[in-house]
């Protein structure tokens, strides 16, 4: 059976890297990454032609991270996911892990409220009402952590360990899909933590620490489980094409492996980038007491050494 409707995957031949990085691209991922690196192009664009500055930083991240939901989806990497389950893990990992921290840290939202022309008083453009979808109800509940974690733990063990994930394999409509909901539930699992985007339910650095924490460990639980089985767990991979030369529960054991050690990559990359944070809203905040003292002539400090000088007078 061809599980993908990308080709004839039952006639791969066995694995290299070299083979896996062909092209051989989804048309839906195609699409949206470029629209996706044109949309960014087009606000960094508009910002410095009226004269603003725009991290470069920035666009780096955003740029590498669309292009690694490209080189998941638009190489054989696709086709070979369909019927290995190490490769797909590695799509997994990385479409849910490592795309959604580069493109957080791009600040996406950030480019499209500064780029997005206000509407005018008493009217509501497109940037009026991404603020308000921004602050609504609903983004509070999907980015609290009670909702986010839950969400990022069952997107493996609820999806991989029942039928759903057969289900979803079984056509190429349901495999997109599936892959549309792994970055999704990473955009809005690490958004709170470490996204540079305005958004609600945003908790102190040392919260966000423990929220990452608190979701990471089930990563590696989940790897564990993989690479320890005595035999296949997933049906669509129980039964690998004769032409790839793989065994299944070695490839699964594999992709056990994959998974147990994607789960430091992502935990290492959001605490630097919550350290760096960190330390620049210090910095902001030391920067807006020295103008504040400026202002006022550093009366904060005038009354703290009066309140010196009268205890010193009462010594006396």
């Amino acid at each position: 059976m061809d599980h993908s409707g990308h080709g004839m995957t039952m006639d791969l031949p066995p694995f290299t890297l070299g083979r896996g990085l062909e092209w051989s691209a989804d048309p839906f991922f195609l699409v949206a990454c470029l629209v996706g690196l044109a949309l960014y192009g087009w606000g960094v664009v508009r910002l410095v032609r009226r004269g603003d500055k725009w991290p470069v930083g920035r666009t780096v991240a955003y740029v590498i991270g669309v292009l690694s939901i490209m080189l998941m989806m638009c190489t054989r990497l696709n086709d070979y996911g369909m019927v290995m389950f190490s490769v797909h893990m590695v799509q997994h990992m990385v479409i849910s892990m490592v795309s959604p921290i580069l493109i957080l840290l791009g600040a996406p939202i950030t480019l499209t409220l500064r780029a997005l022309p206000t509407a005018g008083r008493g009217r509501k453009g497109p940037r009026e009402l991404l603020l308000m979808f921004l602050h609504s109800r609903y983004m509070r509940i999907v980015t609290h952590p009670a909702f986010t974690i839950p969400l990022f733990i069952a997107s493996l063990y609820g999806l991989y360990f029942t039928p759903l994930f057969d289900t979803l394999m079984g056509s190429k409509a349901g495999h997109v899909a599936m892959m549309v909901h792994f970055l999704a539930v990473g955009l809005v699992f690490f958004w709170p933590i470490m996204g540079v985007d305005p958004g609600p339910n945003r908790p102190g650095y040392l919260m966000r620490m423990l929220e990452l924490f608190a979701g990471m460990p089930f990563h590696a639980f989940f790897g564990i489980a993989l690479m320890m089985a005595s035999e296949p767990m997933v049906e669509t991979f129980k039964n690998p094409p004769a032409s790839l030369g793989v065994e299944a529960l070695s490839d699964q054991n594999a992709a056990g492996g994959i998974a147990w050690a994607f789960s430091e990559i992502p935990s290492v990359l959001v605490l630097i980038a919550l350290l760096f944070q960190w330390y620049a809203s210090d910095q902001r905040q030391a920067r807006r007491k020295d103008r504040a003292a400026d202002r006022d002539g550093d009366k904060e400090l005038e009354a703290y050494n009066a309140y010196l000088a009268s205890l010193n007078g009462q010594g006396r």
